[in-house]
């Protein structure tokens, strides 16, 4: 009885011991920086924005948002003062989903001509595109030329915008009808329009869903058919903030490494969605997405030469605290 009691005694002390130096290590474990000298901003990030912006009618219709919001140039210089306070250059205005033909959403002739005049300078890049299966099928070779189309007769239109940003959800890894839609749509664009895409980050154990994560050889082939990767480093449903950040550290190693000499844009959440189970806000923020990307930017020994910045998701959901925590924990303030 005595010997089996020792050996209880035995075990249930290797069990505190252990939990004891597991704790300790968590406790002291940092995976991410707090930096805020600026060293890490360029002065050139990017900004997913709303609809409205560009919008048609017809939108504000369907969503029964008030076009006021949207078309006062006053609304739109206290945008611009906004942006440029916060070195963001890239701006990606919603204009999804397509249609199941192919068609790319309509957008106000007189709005579009206002906000690009009062926002020249900035690369203004429509984000188009949709759902898979749904209202994006790069399968089907008449869908590819009626989106392709619509977009050539978009830029042809508003020659003022930069190009266009593609963002097509789920898209799971080796997709190769993405790589035919992305080499044709290359090929119709006009001479020095970016073809930048909503990208998808390195698969995880942390989160095992084939369909949102890119294996490198098919990183690397997206990579090398456009002009930039802005890439969607969140909804991970991550319980935890040290786990988010060690993540976002190793996803920018690893992403700046696949990326090759395409500029990448490191995309860094800024919504709520409170009790969707994908995202969790209090885990998947500014602060935390911040720290491990301060993380992994300080281990090179210089800056790559494909980083480019940041790119927030997404302008409704900012708010001063928000924009407040990225000018003393990112911005270069000089």
């Amino acid at each position: 009885m005595k010997r089996n009691t020792r050996k209880w005694s035995v075990w249930i002390g290797l069990f505190l011991f252990l939990l004891i130096t597991a704790s300790s290590a968590w406790l002291f474990w940092s995976p991410g920086k707090a930096i805020a000298d600026g060293r890490h901003d360029l002065k050139t990030n990017g900004i997913w924005i709303q609809h409205g912006w560009l919008g048609d009618d017809g939108w504000f219709t369907r969503t029964r948002k008030d076009p006021a919001l949207f078309r006062d140039i006053e609304k739109i210089r206290n945008l611009k003062a906004l942006l440029l306070d916060h070195h963001i250059t890239d701006l990606y205005p919603h204009l999804c989903p397509a249609t199941p033909r192919g068609m790319i959403p309509g957008v106000d002739p007189k709005q579009t001509e206002l906000f690009l005049s009062v926002m020249k300078g900035f690369r203004v890049m429509p984000w188009v595109g949709g759902v898979l299966g749904k209202q994006v099928f790069p399968e089907s070779p008449s869908w590819r030329r009626n989106f392709i189309g619509s977009i050539q007769n978009m830029l042809r239109t508003y020659p003022g915008l930069a190009g266009v940003h593609l963002n097509i959800e789920p898209l799971p890894s080796g997709n190769q009808d993405l790589l035919t839609l992305l080499i044709e749509l290359r090929r119709s664009l006009p001479t020095g329009k970016i073809l930048s895409m909503a990208a998808y980050p390195p698969p995880t154990l942390w989160h095992p869903y084939s369909e949102v994560h890119w294996k490198r050889p098919y990183f690397e082939e997206v990579a090398w058919q456009v002009d930039q990767m802005v890439v969607m480093m969140y909804d991970t449903a991550i319980p935890f903030e040290k786990i988010y950040r060690y993540l976002m550290a190793s996803w920018t190693k690893e992403i700046l490494s696949w990326a090759g000499k395409t500029k990448v844009l490191l995309g860094a959440p800024a919504y709520e969605d409170a009790g969707v189970g994908y995202h969790d806000p209090k885990v998947e923020n500014l602060k935390n997405a911040l720290m491990g990307i301060h993380a992994a930017l300080k281990s090179f020994p210089a800056l790559p030469k494909n980083y480019q910045g940041i790119a927030i998701y997404c302008e409704w959901e900012m708010n001063e605290f928000k924009w407040s925590y990225l000018r003393k924990n990112f911005l270069r303030i000089e």
